[in-house]
């Protein structure tokens, strides 16, 4: 297992190959840029077929991928780059987080989930974690009834294959209306 903090300056062959998948080519560039000079050998991707030619050609052993991607979901991309490699080391990013996902991503193989804004940092961190942890903080205070519907709302989405359709019936909702809820961004807990 490589370790996630490479030496300073690396010789160029011997940098962790480092895939990161995002539809934001500016947060793409910049996040490339900071893992570059943690001696990371980073790519930029921006849809799922893009990654999955990178990927061919160079597996990665450590990859960040954004949970909302042109056309599909990164799920998708977590699920085929574990099994290109099950040693690459996955951290997803969405700035839409649930629960659902999050175990989702989880049991996919993604090695942690992150809500974005995030920082090099608990990337970094995140590519370290290996195990859970017991003595995480529960919190006090319940989630928001806003936040609950979210949630629910993003499990059934998930039970049905990301399709906008079926979950509206499933929920018993326009259509419409659940496209509404769906481009907000979810609730504060």
């Amino acid at each position: 297992m490589t370790d996630a903090t490479p030496s300073p300056n690396p010789e160029p062959d011997d940098r962790p190959a480092l895939l990161i998948v995002d539809d934001d080519a500016t947060f793409c560039s910049v996040l490339a840029t900071a893992m570059t000079r943690r001696g990371f050998d980073s790519t930029c991707a921006h849809t799922v077929e893009q990654a999955l030619a990178c990927a061919e050609t160079c597996t990665p052993e450590y990859a960040v991928i954004d949970l909302r991607l042109p056309g599909t979901s990164g799920l998708i991309l977590v699920e085929k780059l574990r099994a290109l490699d099950p040693g690459t080391r996955i951290v997803m990013l969405t700035g839409y987080a649930s629960i659902a996902t999050a175990v989702e991503a989880v049991k996919l193989g993604a090695t942690h989930y992150l809500a974005k804004p995030v920082d090099v940092d608990e990337i970094l961190a995140a590519f370290e974690r290996t195990s859970g942890d017991a003595e995480v903080p529960i919190s006090a205070h319940p989630l928001s009834v806003n936040r609950l519907e979210w949630e629910y709302i993003q499990r059934v989405l998930t039970e049905n294959n990301g399709n906008v359709s079926v979950t509206a019936r499933v929920l018993k909702m326009h259509r419409r209306t659940l496209q509404r809820k769906l481009t907000k961004y979810p609730a504060k807990t």
